[in-house]
């Protein structure tokens, strides 16, 4: 359906804007993450994100969203999106997924990390493995953007570059991943959910020109097992069929003349890029 929406090309101003709606984000995903300790339990997580919230004098991207109850998603495990925060106290081991929006100024920003939870003696080393080829898939697909816009190149280019990043990692001997691709990113700006499609594999379908104005939420989800998902009787926590382990990251990508900006990442995304040969293009 966002396939056929008009897409909402943002000015410079506006991009700015939508940086200081980033920037809550960032901030507030930092605070949960040093408070994912064994013992917290996700309903603490949640009470974190909704003082940086207020804090800012921001509002929360989720907390009414169709009903969604929380201003944050916390998903532990085989959850693989939208895990309701609640009682639920975090042990050594866990993998967390959080996934946080903010609104400031009527301009949303949108990230996930996922935390492996306890010392590190306590991580199952395919767990740590799922988690950081997420993380480098997420910088993959970023860079491809930024190097698709200055080729003039279309959307798909993300896809291409997570699917690419995932193979390769198996190819090298690594332990498969699978890439839940029934969830993927999208347009974001004055709605957190805007056209278009940010697809997490290839595809047929090329998507949109890239060019300076548009604004998207790129986030791959990746599972231990198979990519075959179903949501709980809560009528939001996606969970993966098999039970396996998944992750999720994500960051608000404005592409802006001569490149990118990440507008959750504090530096801009600018360390993470330079991996790739990317400069980021900040505004201000």
């Amino acid at each position: 359906m966002l396939g056929r929406e008009r897409i909402e090309y943002k000015t410079p101003e506006q991009v700015l804007a939508m940086r200081r709606a980033g920037l809550v984000v960032a901030d507030a995903l930092a605070a949960v993450t040093e408070a994912a300790r064994p013992g917290a339990t996700t309903d603490d997580l949640d009470a974190v994100a909704a003082e940086v919230l207020r804090s800012a004098g921001a509002t929360s991207s989720f907390l009414g969203y169709h009903g969604y109850p929380k201003v944050l998603c916390a998903s532990v495990g085989a959850e693989v999106v939208h895990g309701i925060p609640g009682p639920r106290a975090l042990v050594a081991g866990d993998v967390l997924s959080v996934d946080f929006g903010a609104v400031v100024d009527g301009w949303h920003g949108d990230s996930a990390v996922t935390v492996l939870v306890g010392d590190a003696a306590a991580h199952d080393p395919a767990d740590v493995e799922l988690v950081s080829t997420t993380r480098d898939a997420l910088w993959a697909g970023i860079a491809a953007l930024a190097r698709g816009a200055a080729e003039g190149g279309r959307l798909g280019v993300v896809g291409d570059a997570v699917q690419d990043l995932v193979e390769l990692r198996a190819a090298q001997g690594r332990p498969p991943l699978a890439i839940v691709e029934g969830y993927v990113g999208h347009g974001i700006g004055t709605a957190m959910h805007q056209a278009p499609e940010v697809l997490n594999h290839r595809s047929r379908s090329r998507g949109p020109k890239l060019r300076p104005g548009l604004c998207v939420a790129v986030e791959p989800m990746l599972a231990r097992g198979g990519d075959e998902t179903e949501v709980l009787d809560d009528g939001w926590t996606v969970v993966t069929d098999d039970g396996s382990t998944a992750a999720h990251w994500e960051h608000t990508v404005a592409l802006v003349e001569g490149g990118v900006w990440v507008l959750t990442a504090p530096d801009g995304g600018a360390a993470d890029l330079a991996a790739h040969g990317v400069e980021v293009r900040p505004l201000a």
